[in-house]
Order: structure tokens, then sequence, then C-alpha cells
């Protein structure tokens, strides 16, 4: 009998190492190609994130029991190999990083070689994966060699969950404080952006038409037509059109050959904001969370060209417009909200957000609500009642 148990007990222990080693190896880190560039795959067995080598970009998000492998982010290689042109790679695609910078630069930078949208999504990062508790990352590092600044991100997944945990360090390596610039350059596209279905969500307050130096009326790049007037006030979603007529910022619009541009400040009564872009026919929603304190803006940028090849902005930034940095700081604030960030001397400062990509219920057509509530992320559909519910165990840091 003895005997006996000594031979059940050690199958048991051996069943137990296989299933504890099964749950781990959903949540893995592997090298990998994305538009022949190097990448990083992230996976945990809901979900699959490709994140760039070159920048840490997003570049995919899919869903592992998805037979079509949806990506709702931004692929412009794609989109233009499917328009039959030769695509030429862009690291600002999908979901990627402009720090420090967000927007075009002076002329004495140009000179001092800097470009637009700042140095890290140009650099190469060093990648290191590991483990946290129960989230498997993968942490990327980076010296901004111009602005004397080093780009710590780690990218986090808990095994079984529809949910990304994004954290970034940025150090100042000079003896001074100075104002940055910081944006999460976050974009869907086609297919999942599908004109007069996908819409955009926000906790969203005081909007404003972006001002444009060019009349408003004027015609834009790939021949798309300006449909909002230059740096008009409203509140979002309903913002006033050149024709007289108000324009739902939520939709990617009917009959599209379009090209808006807008800054919402995000709402201050809330510690956590969201954004989030649902197609409720292919029931998918993909969406953030991130701390106000962090990104107070947010930039919408609406490419709607004839050909159906869209791209929709949901850019969360320290300041409202894409713009050189001596403008944002010049700018001060803007609706009484400071317009950049600081970054003290020798000093460290962070960002924390999470991402989501999930299916949402029949019948859910509009997100009211996102919150995190007893580690979980609820988005809530009021009208119909409907609301998506996913595990999020470590989304209290967000708070810390």
């Amino acid at each position: 009998m003895a005997h006996r148990r000594v031979i059940y007990l050690s199958g048991m222990r051996a069943l137990s190492v296989l299933v504890i080693l099964s749950l781990v190896s959903l949540a893995q880190v592997s090298d990998a190609t994305f538009e022949g560039n190097p990448a990083y795959v992230l996976s945990n067995g809901k979900l699959s994130l490709t994140v760039l080598k070159q920048g840490t970009a997003f570049a995919s998000v899919t869903m592992a029991d998805d037979p079509d492998k949806l990506n709702p982010l931004w692929d412009a290689a794609r989109m233009t190999r499917e328009l039959g042109q030769t695509p030429r790679f862009n690291s600002g695609t999908g979901h990627f990083l402009c720090v420090d910078g967000f927007g075009g630069v002076s002329d004495e930078e140009r000179a001092a070689g800097l470009t637009g949208h700042g140095e890290a999504h140009l650099q190469n990062f060093d990648a290191k994966p590991g483990r946290d508790g129960r989230a498997q990352t993968l942490t990327l590092t980076a010296t901004l060699p111009i602005v004397q600044e080093s780009v710590t991100r780690t990218v986090g997944m808990v095994e079984g969950e529809n949910v990304v945990y994004v954290r970034t360090q940025l150090e100042n390596l000079l003896g001074f404080d100075r104002p940055v610039n910081w944006a999460e350059h976050a974009t869907v596209g086609s297919p999942f952006a599908e004109s007069g279905v996908t819409v955009i969500d926000i906790s969203g307050s005081r909007s404003q038409t972006r001002p444009y130096a060019i009349p408003a009326a004027g015609r834009a790049n790939n021949a798309q037509t300006r449909r909002l007037p230059r740096g008009v006030d409203f509140t979002w979603p309903m913002a006033p059109g050149i024709d007289g007529k108000t324009v739902d910022m939520r939709q990617i619009p009917d009959n599209p050959h379009f090209l808006d541009h807008t800054a919402t400040l995000l709402d201050p009564a809330r510690k956590l904001e969201w954004i989030s872009a649902l197609n409720p026919k292919k029931h998918l929603i993909v969406g953030y969370i991130f701390r106000r304190d962090d990104f107070p803006w947010l930039q919408t940028w609406g490419s709607y060209p004839a050909t159906g090849k869209f791209a929709r902005g949901m850019e969360f930034s320290t300041q409202p417009y894409d713009v050189p940095r001596r403008e944002a700081v010049t700018a001060g604030s803007m609706f009484g909200t400071p317009t950049y960030r600081w970054l003290p001397a020798k000093s460290k400062i962070e960002s924390r957000f999470l991402m989501f990509y999930a299916r949402v219920p029949e019948g859910y057509s509009k997100t009211d609500d996102i919150r995190i509530e007893g580690g979980k992320v609820i988005a809530e559909d009021k009208g119909s009642g409907k609301r998506v519910e996913l595990a999020a165990s470590l989304a209290a840091e967000l708070e810390r």
C-alpha cells in the first residue's frame, strides 16, 4: 500500500507540474518580424501583441480564437499593398510612442537632427523578456541621443486576460528641469475602421477643431476635404461643420473623402480616462484606460480617403495638438489645463496605461463608460443595458 501510495503521489506531483508548466507557457515572448522588421510577440492564450524593436510600436494585436486574426490597429503598409502600390514601412504605424516630442520641430531643432514626433519611434530598443509576479513581461530600453533622455517601456500580459499592461519611464540625463512633450499615438485602421459602422467613444469634455493656418475649406492631402472650421470650440462629440451642420465625431463617416483634426480635454472629474473604438457589426472593441495626470488630452486625427483605407487616431497626450515643443510651451495652457509636462533634472517620470481587445455582445452599440472595478475592466452601453467585463488582475496598478 505504501509503495502504491508513493507512486500515486508522484503521479499527482508530475501532473501538477505539467499543469503549472502549461499555464506558464500560455504567456510567452517570442521573436518575430512585421513587414520585414524585427519584432517581438507577447501572447497569453487570449491575445497576441506584436511589438516592434524600432520604437516599441504596437504593430498588431489579435485574438487567439479569431479565425480571421483581425488586427484593429492601423497597418499603413498592408493598406498600401491592398491598393496595388508598393508599401514603404513607416515606424509611425499602429500605436507608436511619441517622446520627447509630439508633432513637428523648429528650424533649429531640425538643423540639430531632430525630426517630428520625437526620437523614440526611430530608435532600436534593447529588449529583455521576464516575469513580474503573474505577468509575462517584455522590457525595452533606449537612449534618445539628441534630447539626452532614457526610455524604459515594460509591456506585460497575464495568462487568460484580454488586457495588455504598459508602464513607461522617461529619465532626464541632464541637470536641469525641462518641459517635455509625450503622446501615445494609438491609431485604428481599416478594415476594423469601417465607414458608417465604427464609432469612437471617449471620456471627453471641452473640445476644439484644429486652428489650421490654411483656409478651412481648402483641399488637404490625398484629395481629402476638411469638413471642420478652424479653431472653433465645441463639446464632445458634436462638432460644427463648415456647411453649418453638426458633425458627430464618434462616427467613421459615410461618403468618405474627409480629413478631420480635433483636440479634446479629457474629463477633469475623472482620475482614470478611457478611449474605445467599437465595430458593432464585427462585435469587437479595442480600448485604453490611462491616468489623467499623465495624459489630460486626446487628439483625434481622422483620415478618410475615398479608397476606404481609413486611419483614426486616438492619441492621448500631454498636449492638445501635435505641434513643435516651442509652440506647446508658449501656449502654456488651453481650457485651463497645461499643454506640456515637466521632467525634473536627473529624475524620472512615468506613465501607465492598459489596452484591451475583446468581443462585445449583440446589441452593444455605444460605450458610455469604462471603469476598473473588482479586478475587472467594465465597459457599458447604458442604452442597451449591455456590458463587457474583462479580467484585469493588475489594473489597480494604474491608481498608484
